[in-house]
């Protein structure tokens, strides 16, 4: 029997570039599911139908709406891409699916979107070597949920437990690349500087260099992906407690990349000298770049040491790597000024770890 997919966020950089993925696989597990996109407004149902799947505009912090499309629907797996910060939204949909699971007696699982940064000493996470397969969980409670992504980390993982939910959770660190869906073709943080660098005529950059974790957007569409087929083929892999997934793949040398934004955007006359100068506050660097005060400083230097155990056994192969980033700086800033033409939502903004 087949089972059924929901993807939130759908018209999103992430869930856009994600149903792209799901829809252009000619064979295997996922070829045989029905794909459902929920999406915020008309518009985005009028352009994500042309794709041939299921549309639906649900407003998901209404928990009945969320309860009826999930039911109407019969979504076995909720990818949640939507948000990394609000309780909330994960609430609605993971009490949904334990209905579901109710009324069809079937497994059901949901994927959450997470962000890497939570893991970092700038957001209250003991300082060493943090690995996916250690025991997150128990840490994450150890802490408490005075960060807004920790507590919707420690609220996926004991509602889906108390609802007979399967839950994994996958920690994204910065974002890059152009994405392949209907709707948001831009990631948010290099964007959010090439955008601020054009506004102010100079590029910024912060008094202590970071090195964050990152990967290519299509990397992530990949291992979601492959996390899908494993739940689709039956696989015993880990969830719960254990479902963490940390999708890194390189760093990302902050100054390094600052230098190549100012050199390009110089050499096309947007910027009044070639090089970048430091931020004069972390003040100044939040309300320019659009980031929260609360997290700016995290965003700007974390470099952390996440080491990605569990997507690698599964046979995950990610294509890109540092050299081949830093290649396409480029590219980066060109995406920007074809496609900058959505300002990024506050939950976007925080998923940057610079992260959506």
């Amino acid at each position: 029997m087949s089972q059924n997919i929901l993807i939130t966020g759908a018209a999103g950089y992430i869930g856009g570039s994600l149903l792209a993925e799901l829809i252009s696989h000619p064979s295997g597990p996922v070829k045989a599911t029905k794909i459902t996109a929920a999406v915020r407004s008309e518009d985005q149902v009028r352009s994500l139908s042309k794709l041939g799947v299921n549309v639906v505009r649900v407003d998901l912090n209404d928990e009945t709406a969320v309860k009826e499309a999930v039911l109407r629907n019969d979504i076995d797996i909720v990818v949640h891409t939507a948000s990394s910060t609000n309780p909330r939204l994960a609430s609605h949909l993971i009490k949904a699916l334990g209905q579901r699971r109710k009324d069809s007696e079937k497994e059901v699982y949901f994927i959450h979107s997470s962000v890497a940064t939570v893991f970092s000493e700038e957001a209250g996470w003991p300082p060493g070597e943090v690995k996916d397969s250690d025991p997150i969980f128990e840490k994450e409670k150890q802490l408490g949920g005075s960060h807004p992504v920790r507590e919707t980390d420690i609220l996926v993982t004991e509602e889906s437990r108390a609802h007979g939910v399967q839950s994994l959770i996958v920690p994204i660190p910065i974002v890059y690349g152009r994405g392949t869906g209907e709707w948001r073709k831009l990631s948010v943080n290099i964007p959010a500087f090439v955008r601020t660098s054009i506004a102010h005529k100079v590029v910024y950059k912060f008094d202590k260099d970071g090195s964050p974790p990152a990967l290519h957007i299509s990397d992530l569409t990949a291992l979601y992906s492959l996390l899908l087929e494993k739940i689709l083929q039956k696989e015993s892999i880990p969830m719960g407690e254990q479902g963490y997934y940390f999708a890194i793949v390189h760093r990302v040398p902050w100054w390094d990349v600052m230098q190549r934004i100012a050199e390009v955007l110089y050499a096309s006359g947007l910027v009044t000298e070639p090089k970048p100068q430091v931020w004069p506050s972390d003040d100044m660097a939040a309300d320019y770049l659009g980031f929260p005060r609360a997290h700016i400083r995290a965003m700007g230097t974390f470099s952390g040491q996440l080491v990605p155990v569990n997507a690698y056994k599964l046979g995950w192969q990610p294509k890109w790597d540092q050299e081949k980033f830093l290649a396409s700086i480029d590219d980066e800033v060109q995406a920007v000024r074809e496609l900058d033409s959505v300002k990024p939502t506050v939950f976007e903004a925080i998923l940057a770890p610079s992260k959506d």
